[in-house]
């Protein structure tokens, strides 16, 4: 009776997806969950230590109230406290051409988010607070959706350009102050390995530079984020977890129980056949030459409003609440994501309001689209990207 009463949750379960906000996704256009045996995956050498669960607080730290020195974004102790003593750095980091992976500096960033462009495509943007990266990078263009985190995390944004439409946004703000482009007096630079002209910079440099031309750059408001170290009760079992934005762009997270985070896949070749020809490989830091770990994925469904058809643009309203799967632990939790005001950090919750804890650690989120479909085989769960 109990297997039979879970059985038929899971299935509600997977029937809802994100398109509980939304409109449903038509099942006969979803596609077929084709997965591979999970690929043993290679212990990595976390940036920050896991908490052991002894020397973490039981009731653990946040959404508010965060002790001197425990960063409010990972809930860890910083090796230099003075570095809270600023604004977040956010930095948009390429994940296109595929020529220019590694990137540099992802495992050194608290949060990174990662969303759809355009044909195909996505994005990341790495906000460092916590710990400084020598190099970021490969640096790109700014989107929309980029001016969300800028009030959401108070932070100095380094980008690469911008359509027209997307600047006018960004330098009519009340933020525009923070924003850094390449220029004679800015820190970003540019490297050439292996032929390429490649945009870079120094997270540190890059807040001296905030210091330097008279933005205020003192600690800012950034709770909401709660963290505990052992995980609630409720997870399924989740030793992977795919996302695919289309078939140029798709990735894979390994669950490792010797560090208790999840290790990054990435995309090899374009795959036109619904999933069947998917090929993966680490994807690396070339900062530190090992592979992508965080200690939380968390896949948000978030409204697309199309901006524009040609070129294609997206406005992505992360502002509200929405449906949300967190990953920790080896564990998959369905939670809902807040963020009810421009300038508040995003948070997680269960239905009734009550704050999920994130694992104290780093945090990826992977940004789909509210139609998005969800399949599940074993421990092995998939999101295919949908958009209106």
């Amino acid at each position: 009776m109990k297997k039979a009463v879970f059985y038929l949750t899971l299935l509600v379960f997977l029937l809802a997806a994100c398109g509980s906000a939304g409109p449903a996704t038509d099942p006969a256009t979803a596609e077929p969950l084709v997965t591979a045996p999970p690929t043993p995956a290679p212990t990595a050498s976390p940036t920050t230590p896991p908490p052991s669960a002894p020397d973490y607080p039981v009731e653990g730290f946040g959404p508010g109230g965060f002790p001197e020195g425990i960063n409010p974004l990972t809930g860890l102790p910083v090796a230099d406290p003075a570095l809270l003593d600023r604004r977040p750095l956010i930095i948009k980091v390429e994940n296109l051409p595929r020529n220019h992976r590694p990137q540099y500096g992802l495992s050194f960033a608290d949060l990174v988010y990662e969303y759809y462009t355009e044909e195909g495509t996505t994005r990341f943007a790495a906000v460092f607070y916590g710990q400084d990266a020598e190099t970021v990078g490969p640096i790109r263009s700014a989107r929309f959706f980029d001016a969300y985190l800028i009030r959401a995390y108070k932070g100095v944004f380094a980008f690469g350009s911008a359509d027209v439409r997307v600047r006018d946004r960004l330098y009519t703000a009340e933020f525009a102050s923070q924003l850094v482009l390449e220029g004679p007096n800015t820190p970003l630079r540019r490297i050439d390995p292996n032929g390429y002209n490649l945009l870079v910079v120094d997270t540190a440099a890059l807040s001296e530079h905030a210091d330097r031309i008279g933005l205020t750059n003192d600690r800012q408001d950034l709770d909401g984020m709660f963290f505990q170290a052992h995980p609630p009760e409720g997870g399924q079992p989740a030793t992977q977890a795919f996302v695919r934005y289309s078939s140029a762009i798709y990735n894979r997270w390994d669950y490792d129980p010797v560090t208790g985070r999840y290790l990054r896949f990435s995309d090899v070749q374009n795959d036109y056949s619904n999933g069947l020809s998917e090929v993966y490989e680490p994807l690396g830091d070339r900062a530190t030459g090992q592979q992508l770990a965080f200690d939380n994925i968390v896949v948000l469904c978030v409204t697309h409003e199309a901006y524009s058809h040609t070129p294609e643009m997206w406005d992505i309203l992360l502002l509200g609440s929405g449906r949300a799967y967190i990953f920790r632990d080896g564990q998959m939790f369905e939670v809902s994501w807040q963020r009810n005001a421009p300038e508040a950090v995003l948070s997680l919750s269960y239905t009734d309001g009550t704050p999920f804890p994130f694992r104290p650690g780093t945090t990826w989120f992977e940004v789909i689209g509210m139609t998005s479909s969800l399949e599940q085989t074993g421990t092995a769960w998939r999101f295919t990207h949908q958009m209106p």
